[in-house]
C-alpha cells in the first residue's frame, strides 16, 4: 500500500501509480511530463495551481491504492 504525502514528488507518484494522472489533469496540472512537474512535490504543485492539498491527497491515495 502506497502512502502519498504532500512531500511526495509528482514524478514518483506517476511512476508507481500512473492511474492517478487523470486526477492531476482534472485539476489543471496538464504538464505532467515536463521536467519541472516531474520534480515538484504535491504541496508545491497544489500551491501553484491553487488546489487544496489535503483533498488532492485523499483522491490520489484512494486511486493509488485500489
Amino acid at each position: 500500500m502506497a502512502t502519498i504525502t504532500k512531500d511526495t514528488i509528482i514524478g514518483d507518484i506517476l511512476d508507481m501509480a500512473p492511474q492517478t494522472a487523470p486526477i492531476f489533469l482534472s485539476i489543471g496540472m496538464h504538464c505532467l511530463g515536463c521536467p519541472s512537474s516531474r520534480g515538484e512535490t504535491v504541496a508545491e504543485a497544489c500551491a501553484v495551481h491553487g488546489v487544496d492539498v489535503e483533498k488532492l491527497l485523499e483522491a490520489v491515495n484512494a486511486e493509488a491504492n485500489k
